[in-house]
C-alpha cells in the first residue's frame, strides 16, 4: 500500500507544479481548438537585432471582437473595420531552427536535435552531391518515362508502362483532366532539360515534339490543365529556342521555324470555345479539343481553374501581336474580382459561370484558390499591366485580414504561432484549418512581393495539427518551390538542409523500378502507380536549382520568372509592350468586337514591400537579405510603376 500512496503522492505533486505554472507564468497547455501538442519547456527563442519596427505591411491581424469566442486568437472571428489602417508589427523575428526545435520539440525530437540538424553549414561538397542526386533523379524518371511510356501521357513506374485518357470512363476526371493523348511527360519536361544544360537530349525532345505530337484530338481536357501543362511548356520552350543570348548552352535548333509557337497557338484556338456562350465571361472548366465544348458540360468551375489563364495567353497574344487570347483570359480574371465579397473583399472557390452565383463560399490558399492569387501579381511582373498589381495588393491585403489567424510576429508576442485558416469569403468565419499541400505555394508567393519574414514563418505544416491533412502525396512541388525561393531571398543554409531531407525521402519512399511513384499514404508509405508530368517540369526542377548556385538562372543578366508549373520564362521589355493596351485599361476600351470593356474596382493601395531584417541564424552568422524580392527589384529596373 506504500508504494501506490507514494506513486498518487508524486502525481498530485506534478499537477500541482503545473497548476503554480499555469497561474504563475502562463506555462500550461492552451485551451485553444485543436491543440494537439503536449507541453514543451524547449523554449529556445532567436531575436533579431534590436532596432526600430518595421513599417506595416497592411492592416493589422485584427483580434477577436470583445465578448468573442474565447480560445486563442487565430480561431477568433476579424472583428469591424477592415478597410481601417493598420499598426506596424512588432520587431522582426526569425522563424529558423530554433523555433521549429520549440514547436516541434514535444514530439520526441528535442531542440537541441533540431539547431545540429538544420543550423549547420552546408558545404559546397555536399551542396554538389545533392545538385546531381537531383539531376539523377530527373534522369531516372525522364528515361523510364521515355523508355517504357513514350509516346503516352505519363509512365506508370511500377509497372513500367504509359499511361493515356481513361476512353473507358469519361467521369475519370483524375485522368481525364490532365490526359489529352498528346505526350503530356514530354512536353512538361522541355524546360528542364534546358535549365539542367542537355542541351542534345533537348534539341532531340523538341524535334520528338514537332514531328509527332497533335492536338487534333477527341480528347475533353481541362482548360486550366491543358494550359499551365502544355501551352506554357511550349511557349517556355520556344523562348528558350529563340534567346540570342543561349544562357543554358547552345539550345537552338537548325532550321527552327517557331513550329512550338505555331503549336502553342492551335492548341490556345481549340481551348477558345471555354469562353463562348457564357454569361459571365467565365471560361468552362473542360473542352473537347476537336469538337469544342461538350454538351453535357458543367457550369461550375473553381476560381483558381478559370482565373489561372493570363500569363500563358498573354505570352502568346504579345508573341503572336494578337490580342484575342490575353482579352478572353483577362475579362475572366475581371468577371472573377468583381464577384467579390464587397465586405471581406474575399473570393469563394467554386463558381456558377452563368449565374455569377458562388457555390462553393470557402476562401482559403490551397486547392481552388491558389494560382488565381499567383497570377494576379506574376502577369503584373509579366506584362507591367497596373490595374493587375493593384488587384494582387487588395486581394492580399484581404488575406491578411482575414486568413491570418494568431499573434503578429512569427516568434515574438503574446498568443499562438501564426496560421492561415480557411474562412467563409462573405463574413470572414472560420469554416476549417484545413491545409493541402498546394497551400505550400504561398511562402514562395511572398518572396516575390517582399514579405519574407512571413513567408519564412509560413514555410511549414500545420503546427496545430501536427500531422498531415491530407495523407496522399502525388510528388508535388509546391514546398520545393517556397523552400528555392526562400533561399535565393535569405541565403540561409538551413533551406538547403530542408531541400536535402525533402530529397532523399522521395529518393527512399517513392522511387520504384521505373521511376518515382505517387505515395497514397504518407505515414504508411503505400504507392499508387502514376508519376505524375509536374514532377519531372517542377519538383526536380526547383531541387535541382537549389542546388546548383552557378546555374545560368542565377548567374546570366536575364530576368525569369516561373509559370505556375515551373515553365521559366524569362522577364524583358517585349512582353511590356501591347498595342492594344486600351482594351485593358481601367477607363475601358472595345473589344476585338467592338463591345465596351471597362476595367476592374481597383482601390488605392500601394506596392507592398518588408523592410523588415530577417537574416539570424542559429550560430549568430549573418546572411544577406534583400528588403525586396529577387523579382521586385528586377520589375523596378524595367519600370516606373513602383
Amino acid at each position: 500500500m506504500q508504494w501506490r500512496a507514494l506513486v498518487l503522492g508524486l502525481v498530485l505533486l506534478r499537477l500541482g507544479l503545473h497548476g503554480v505554472l499555469w497561474l504563475v507564468f502562463g506555462l500550461g497547455p492552451s485551451m485553444g481548438f485543436y491543440q494537439r501538442f503536449p507541453l514543451s519547456f524547449g523554449f529556445q527563442r532567436l531575436r533579431a537585432p534590436a532596432g526600430p519596427a518595421p513599417p506595416a505591411l497592411g492592416p493589422a491581424r485584427r483580434p477577436g471582437t470583445p465578448g468573442g469566442p474565447s480560445g486563442p486568437s487565430w480561431l477568433q472571428a476579424p472583428g469591424p473595420g477592415a478597410g481601417a489602417a493598420g499598426r506596424g508589427r512588432p520587431g522582426p523575428a526569425v522563424c529558423g531552427p530554433a523555433h521549429w526545435g520549440y514547436v516541434l520539440g514535444s514530439r520526441g525530437r528535442g531542440p537541441d536535435e533540431y539547431e545540429r540538424r538544420y543550423s549547420g553549414a552546408f558545404p559546397p561538397q555536399l551542396r554538389a552531391q545533392m545538385r546531381d542526386l537531383a539531376r539523377g533523379m530527373f534522369v531516372f524518371g525522364y528515361d523510364n518515362y521515355m523508355a517504357h511510356a513514350f509516346p503516352q501521357d505519363e509512365l506508370n513506374p511500377i509497372h513500367c508502362r504509359g499511361r493515356g485518357p481513361d476512353r473507358g470512363d469519361p467521369s475519370n476526371l483524375n485522368i481525364n483532366d490532365v490526359l489529352g493523348n498528346y505526350s503530356l511527360t514530354l512536353v512538361d519536361a522541355l524546360d528542364t532539360l534546358a535549365i539542367m544544360g542537355n542541351s542534345s537530349e533537348f534539341q532531340k525532345a523538341v524535334k520528338l515534339v514537332i514531328n509527332t505530337v497533335s492536338f487534333d484530338k477527341d480528347s475533353t481536357v481541362q482548360v486550366f490543365e491543358a494550359t499551365i501543362r502544355v501551352l506554357g511548356s511550349l511557349l517556355s520552350a520556344h523562348r528558350i529556342i529563340t534567346d540570342s543570348k543561349q544562357p543554358f548552352g547552345d539550345m537552338t535548333i537548325k532550321d527552327y521555324d517557331n513550329e512550338l509557337l505555331h503549336m502553342a497557338h492551335d492548341l490556345a484556338v481549340r481551348l477558345l470555345p471555354a469562353f463562348e456562350n457564357t454569361k459571365t465571361g467565365i471560361p468552362y472548366p473542360r473542352v473537347n479539343l476537336k469538337t469544342g465544348v461538350p454538351p453535357d458540360s458543367n457550369n461550375e468551375t473553381c476560381t483558381a481553374g478559370a482565373g489561372s489563364l493570363l500569363v500563358e495567353f498573354g505570352i502568346l497574344s504579345r508573341l503572336l501581336g494578337d490580342s484575342t487570347f490575353e482579352w478572353v483570359a483577362r475579362r475572366a480574371v475581371k468577371a472573377l474580382w468583381n464577384l467579390r465579397s464587397n465586405d471581406t473583399g474575399l473570393l469563394g472557390n467554386v463558381v456558377n459561370i452563368q449565374t455569377g452565383r458562388w457555390v462553393g463560399k470557402q476562401s482559403g490558399l490551397g486547392a481552388g484558390l491558389d494560382s488565381f492569387y499567383e497570377y494576379l501579381l506574376k502577369s503584373y511582373i509579366l506584362f507591367g499591366e497596373k490595374e493587375d498589381l493593384e488587384m494582387f495588393n487588395a486581394a492580399y491585403r484581404s488575406i491578411q485580414n482575414y486568413l491570418r489567424r494568431g499573434r503578429e510576429a512569427c516568434n515574438e508576442g503574446e498568443g499562438d504561432p501564426p496560421l492561415y485558416v480557411n474562412v467563409n469569403m462573405f463574413s470572414g468565419q472560420l469554416m476549417n484549418t484545413w491545409i493541402d499541400s498546394l497551400q505550400a505555394f504561398f511562402p514562395g508567393l511572398q518572396v516575390l512581393i517582399g514579405d519574407v519574414e512571413d513567408a519564412i514563418c509560413l514555410h511549414r505544416y500545420n503546427w496545430q495539427l501536427q500531422a498531415p491533412d491530407v495523407l496522399f502525396y502525388p510528388l508535388r512541388p509546391e514546398l520545393v518551390e517556397s523552400t528555392y525561393l526562400l533561399y535565393q531571398a535569405t541565403k540561409n543554409p538551413f533551406y538547403l538542409h530542408v531541400g536535402m531531407d525533402i530529397l532523399q525521402s522521395l529518393e527512399k519512399y517513392t522511387k520504384v523500378k521505373c521511376g518515382y511513384a505517387t505515395l497514397h499514404h504518407v505515414i504508411d508509405k503505400s504507392k499508387e502507380d502514376r508519376m505524375e508530368s509536374f514532377f519531372l517540369s517542377e519538383t526536380c526542377k526547383y531541387l535541382y536549382l537549389l542546388f546548383d548556385e552557378e546555374n545560368p538562372v542565377h548567374k546570366s543578366g536575364t530576368k525569369y520568372m516561373f509559370t505556375t508549373e515551373g515553365h521559366i520564362v524569362s522577364v524583358d521589355k517585349h512582353l511590356r509592350e501591347s498595342p492594344w493596351k486600351e482594351f485593358f485599361s481601367e477607363e475601358g476600351g472595345q473589344d476585338p468586337e467592338g463591345k465596351s470593356v471597362h476595367g476592374p474596382k481597383s482601390p488605392e493601395i500601394k506596392v507592398i514591400n518588408s523592410s523588415s531584417n530577417c537574416n539570424r541564424v542559429p550560430d549568430e552568422r549573418r546572411y544577406s537579405l534583400p528588403l525586396k524580392s529577387i523579382y521586385m527589384r528586377q520589375i523596378d529596373q524595367m519600370v516606373g510603376l513602383i
